[in-house]
């Protein structure tokens, strides 16, 4: 298997967080939904990734470069939105295009008009003019317009309307269907994560917990609903996380359909990637 990206036992420490042994690798022609609370690493990984962080152990690869030594090479072929990326208020998507000529290579400026057309974003508009969301939108055309092969998309859907998220997932969807592309996202909307990512990686006060396909993990876990009484009787080994709520226990398997054998229960819940976090980061051993 070829891989658009590959990160080795990355490492990063500050004074009051530290990215621990980070490692993951996102297969050529998918998409990895990157999820975690704020303050997880999230942000700190992707920032190794682009190199805006330097200074961190491990390696990392992004098609088979190393991303240190090789970052002119690779950088023609990544396109970024960051959650705290920003262009100055005062000026136009039709400076942003003049600049971003002399920045790419592969710079297409009828791609990126198509986009500004396809998302009614006016091109002589100082960008002080634009809502959250159409920035949002902005940075997205600005990203896919020099025909990158793999997208770093940091919370990309952001401030955008329902209809205007299902538009953006359409069109990453669209951009995968050259099995060369791949798209690393990173999204507390996980609804639209269990629907187009075809791998999950969860990372948790800076350490990788969980990195596999969507539908191994939507379809093997589950979500136990007991009373106290039915907790107890449960062996420890049969789950990972158990959550008490003020009227039930909420307790996380890894394999539904052996609990269900083995503790001869009729219901056990499929898992949402919100109650996978949720009980992951709230829950106890």
């Amino acid at each position: 298997m070829e891989y658009s990206l590959e990160l080795k036992n990355v490492g990063k420490k500050y004074e009051n967080f530290e990215l621990k042994n980070v490692s993951m690798k996102l297969p050529k022609g998918m998409i990895m939904g990157f999820i975690g609370e704020n303050g997880a690493g999230k942000t700190t990984t992707i920032k190794a990734i682009l190199n805006i962080i330097t200074s961190y152990e491990g390696e990392i690869k992004i098609f088979g470069l190393d991303n240190r030594k090789e970052e002119a090479k690779v950088k023609e072929d990544i396109g970024v939105v960051l959650d705290d990326m920003f262009f100055p208020e005062i000026i136009t998507p039709n400076d942003i295009n003049d600049i971003m000529k002399g920045v790419f290579q592969n710079w297409d400026s009828k791609m990126y008009n198509d986009y500004l057309k396809e998302f009614d974003l006016l091109p002589n508009k100082q960008l002080k003019t634009f809502s959250k969301g159409m920035r949002k939108k902005l940075e997205i055309a600005t990203a896919l317009s020099h025909h990158p092969k793999l997208l770093i998309l940091d919370e990309p859907t952001s401030g955008l309307d329902p209809v205007a998220r299902a538009e953006v997932i359409e069109i990453f969807q669209s951009f995968i269907e050259n099995d060369e592309c791949s798209i690393l996202l990173s999204s507390h909307i996980t609804k639209d994560l269990e629907h187009i990512a075809d791998y999950i990686t969860f990372i948790n006060h800076g350490e990788i917990i969980l990195s596999e396909t969507t539908n191994e993990l939507l379809e093997k876990y589950g979500v136990v609903k007991c009373t106290e009484e039915q907790f107890q009787k449960i062996e420890k080994k049969d789950f990972i996380k158990y959550r008490k709520t003020k009227y039930e226990y909420e307790v996380l398997v890894e394999d539904k359909k052996k609990f269900k054998a083995k503790y001869k229960v009729d219901v056990v819940d499929k898992v949402t990637l919100d109650d996978f976090m949720v009980i992951m980061i709230k829950g106890e051993e």
